[in-house]
């Protein structure tokens, strides 16, 4: 095992090593300290190597690990079981995630969505928000519901109220799911109100959100009542594409609570399916997050510029892009109640106030209420264009979106869910969902934000050439 990912508590010397590397006395009781967003990021899990001074921590791709005596060993003995480098990642994704006490990282989001549903048990119920990613409804749906004769009800668990929700919660409804915003269409869960419902019914249910859209920078499911964060870590939390991983990270819970025998299945169900990450993946997840919160607001920022530009242009119909204010005030507010603390605290403290001293952006510097002309959300926008025709004539002219699945990387990507993504919902249910033959989804990367402006702009261009008989 590499010393540097050695989490075992220090020696009785009472001596430990900083994140500097400098080594200092516990004589002396240290303040409590609360570290930012970015700072977690980049130094949990990642103590310099105490007998080398190596900064980044090494891989260690062993399968088997040597014991002192038979069942006497330093923390590992078998690689599916725990890795240092699983370990180091789950430690990092659980103090980032605000809320987070414990995470768990699987072989891809699939993975994690199976392990939730499987820990569940046979004969249980979901209820699941309707526009849900086509990877989660295929599982439920297809699998689950074949497998271990899961029930699964969908609804618009954006727009129907507390009665409708509470009439569909049954005595065996187990779980909640929730994406917020949803996959295409965004649709935004009032997180804190559902989690409300589900916590005062009789049933009980857990409540599951899938924040892979937001990331633990833009939203902190947690804070807002949620049980289980979900993530897919192939998108933005890696930020690279070039990992395939998933993960679900849960808060603190009483030991004999139900919380804690969900969340103490879903360890078990970790190990016993095998369904876990390389050590090398793991590690590149790991190196992927420490640029997250710098990442996120790049995507931000340029989004929401993005989400302006199809605005104005008289070819788009509808602009999908909760941090845009738009006609739907209500969606626009709780887009803005939804942000993390540190999120908020950046848009307030440098995004608005930077606006302010260029333009005439106003915003009353009040928490509760969102700022005039819009503020960063994710990286994710769709938009709906007149045709099938139209959308194909965009997605195939554009220089800097690169046509291709997936989300979250630092380049900018496009598709067209009905043909990519969600083409194994059926047509029917994909069209009453909004996820029409003209939806356009975009992944807008980091790149400079002038050359994306104009690579759209250009697209448009071709697209509304296009003659529709």
């Amino acid at each position: 095992m590499s010393p540097a990912l050695d989490l075992k508590t220090p020696a009785a010397n009472f001596q430990t090593t900083t994140t500097n590397g400098v080594v200092t006395s516990l004589k002396h009781k240290q303040k409590p300290r609360s570290d930012g967003f970015s700072t977690l990021s980049v130094h949990v899990g990642s103590d310099p190597d105490p007998s080398t001074g190596a900064v980044i921590p090494s891989i260690s791709l062993s399968t088997t690990y040597a014991q002192s005596a038979p069942g006497h060993h330093k923390g590992f003995e078998y690689s599916r079981s725990d890795n240092p480098n699983r370990n180091a990642l789950e430690r990092m994704l659980a103090s980032i995630e605000k809320g987070g006490e414990e995470a768990l990282a699987l072989g891809s989001g699939s993975a994690a969505t199976g392990v939730v549903v499987q820990a569940l048990g046979s004969g249980a119920h979901v209820l699941c928000v309707n526009d849900v990613y086509g990877g989660t409804y295929r599982y439920l749906k297809r699998v689950a519901s074949e497998i271990q004769s899961l029930e699964v009800t969908l609804l618009d668990l954006e727009r129907v109220d507390e009665d409708t929700i509470r009439e569909n919660i049954r005595e065996n409804t187990k779980l909640i799911w929730l994406e917020s915003p949803t996959n295409p269409t965004l649709k935004l869960m009032d997180v804190s109100r559902i989690a409300q419902i589900a916590h005062s019914h009789p049933s009980q249910p857990l409540l599951l959100v899938d924040n892979t859209f937001l990331s633990p920078f833009y939203s902190s499911p947690l804070l807002l009542g949620a049980d289980v964060v979900l993530h897919s870590l192939t998108k933005y939390v890696n930020g690279h594409s070039d990992v395939v991983m998933g993960a679900l990270i849960l808060p603190p819970s009483p030991p004999s609570s139900k919380a804690r025998a969900f969340r103490d299945k879903l360890r078990f169900l970790q190990n016993a399916t095998g369904a876990v990450p390389s050590p090398y993946d793991s590690w590149l997840a790991q190196r992927g997050a420490k640029t997250l919160g710098l990442r996120m607001r790049q995507h931000g920022l340029n989004a929401l510029k993005i989400a302006k530009v199809l605005r104005s242009h008289p070819l788009v119909e509808e602009v999908m892009y909760p941090g845009l204010e738009s006609v739907n005030r209500e969606k626009y507010e709780l887009a803005w109640r939804s942000l993390s603390v540190h999120a908020r605290k950046w848009i307030d403290e440098d995004v608005l106030l930077r606006d302010l001293h260029s333009t005439t952006h106003s915003h009353s510097n009040s928490n509760s209420e969102p700022p005039e002309g819009g503020f960063p959300f994710s990286g994710m926008i769709s938009f709906r264009l007149p045709s099938h025709a139209h959308a194909v004539a965009f997605l195939t002219s554009t220089r800097l979106f690169t046509l291709a699945e997936s989300l979250g990387g630092v380049e900018s990507l496009a598709e067209h869910p009905a043909s990519m993504t969600h083409s194994g919902i059926p047509k029917e249910e994909r069209e009453a969902l909004g996820i029409t033959d003209g939806l356009v989804r975009l992944s807008v990367g980091i790149e400079d934000v002038a050359d994306l402006v104009e690579d759209v702009r250009e697209a448009l261009e071709v697209a509304q050439r296009v003659q529709v008989v």
